[in-house]
């Protein structure tokens, strides 16, 4: 016996041990794990830094640009002297210089890149912007999906530990000589088609903790657990009107936003196809000088301009304005069925939304007639007048009842929840 009690202790420390160690987790403590450890995000953010470069750049390039240079050369053998006669000499000499120039007039060309890089610099901040919200959205339909089947549980545990306890009164009745003892076996056919129940609740539950765990890119789920949000469905009862959410959506929405620049970026890239049509006029200058045979050679200085007219490329020119206009139809189609599509799915998520939210309502209503007939049968069969049958019909309606419950009410909150992520 002393032994028995020791080995309940022990695994009873074991379990509160391990409980201990699992690490409580809230929807946003899961969510900004996710945010860190996604690998897609941080593809993203490379992309990011990379157009921040590239815009950088382009009003660097507005700067003149300065270069210094150096040689030192031999010559062996015959060469030609100042007077035109040859002589074999050796000789040495070395030069050195500064050279610098600057754009003056390129048809705007550069003006138009800074504003192509920008507008790309802004549509991967969108990019961005978007991958994460999406990201937020899966951790919190996994999160819900956990809570859902966490409720499902606690219904399949209920159900079956007032299950275990009808068992014991029957049981009692029968050794008091008050019920045969065949009564009893219905109700133990019943307890054991529940402890399955309960055993597939919990291997849903694993899985779905399995889903939140990979969504969070951690190694395992045994090692945290997720706190119940306080009032969670209190919280998300407003049901947002789905012209509302279009307005706000059409004009915050990232993948929007995306496509708004790459229009824009398009349209510039025109521009710049277009600027190879002007002239060019750089101004350029350089000094420079250096030693023969050890005599100095004077500095030289020399300044001007460059001018270069296009006349004829093959029609190159021409043909990359063409398919710079074509990118930006492209791009105005892309905006186009962005809006349309964003439409269609605020309109599918209201009408969702409102379904699950009768859906609820319905299964609200159900659980409080079930919960009725199941006390009255209940009572029936404590009073004798009701078969374990009759009981355990009402007893399954209620279950079934309470699992509806708890699927529509979670529906409802993820229905809300995308229109909230659309806005």
């Amino acid at each position: 016996m002393k032994t028995k009690i020791f080995f309940l202790a022990g695994a009873l420390f074991v379990t509160l041990f391990v409980s201990a160690q699992k690490k409580q987790m809230t929807l946003q403590e899961c969510i900004d794990i996710a945010l860190q450890n996604n690998r897609n995000i941080k593809q993203k953010e490379i992309t990011k830094k990379s157009n921040e470069i590239a815009y950088s750049q382009s009003k660097l390039n507005l700067l003149p640009n300065l270069n210094g240079s150096a040689s030192q050369g031999w010559s062996f053998g015959r060469s030609q002297l100042a007077d035109g006669t040859y002589q074999n000499i050796n000789s040495s000499s070395t030069s050195y210089g500064l050279s610098g120039g600057i754009t003056i007039f390129d048809g705007l060309r550069l003006k138009y890149n800074i504003d192509a890089k920008l507008a790309d610099l802004k549509a991967s901040e969108a990019d961005l912007q978007l991958i994460q919200r999406d990201m937020i959205m899966s951790v919190s339909t996994a999160f819900l999906n956990v809570l859902l089947d966490k409720e499902l549980l606690q219904v399949a545990t209920d159900q079956l530990t007032l299950t275990k306890s009808k068992i014991e009164q029957q049981k009692s009745l029968v050794k008091a000589g008050k019920l045969a003892e065949g009564e009893i076996y219905e109700l133990l056919a019943q307890e054991a088609k529940e402890e399955q129940s309960k055993i597939k609740a919990d291997n849903a539950l694993s899985q779905a903790y399995l889903e939140l765990s990979q969504i969070l890119e951690m190694d395992s789920y045994e090692n945290f657990d997720i706190v119940i949000p306080e009032n969670l469905v209190e919280s998300e009862l407003k049901l947002l009107n789905p012209n509302l959410v279009y307005d706000s959506a059409v004009v915050n929405r990232p993948d929007i936003k995306s496509a708004e620049y790459r229009l824009k970026s398009s349209e510039r890239n025109v521009d710049i196809a277009k600027s190879y049509f002007y002239p060019t006029l750089d101004f350029g200058a350089n000094i420079g000088g250096g030693f023969y045979n050890s005599v100095n050679v004077p500095l030289n200085t020399k300044v001007g301009f460059d001018l270069r007219i296009p006349i004829f490329n093959k029609f190159e020119t021409k043909n990359q304005v063409k398919a710079a206009k074509l990118n930006v139809e492209s791009n105005r189609l892309n905006l186009e069925n962005s809006k349309i599509e964003l439409r269609k799915t605020v309109q599918q998520a209201y009408y969702n939304a409102i379904a699950a939210k009768a859906r609820w309502d319905a299964a609200s209503k159900s659980e409080i007639a079930s919960r009725e007939a199941f006390r009255f049968v209940n009572q029936k069969n404590e009073a004798g007048r009701a078969t374990v049958y009759e009981l355990y019909q009402a007893k399954n309606n209620l279950t079934q009842v309470l699992s509806e419950v708890a699927q529509a009410k979670y529906e409802y909150v993820f229905r809300i929840k995308i229109l909230e992520w659309l806005k």
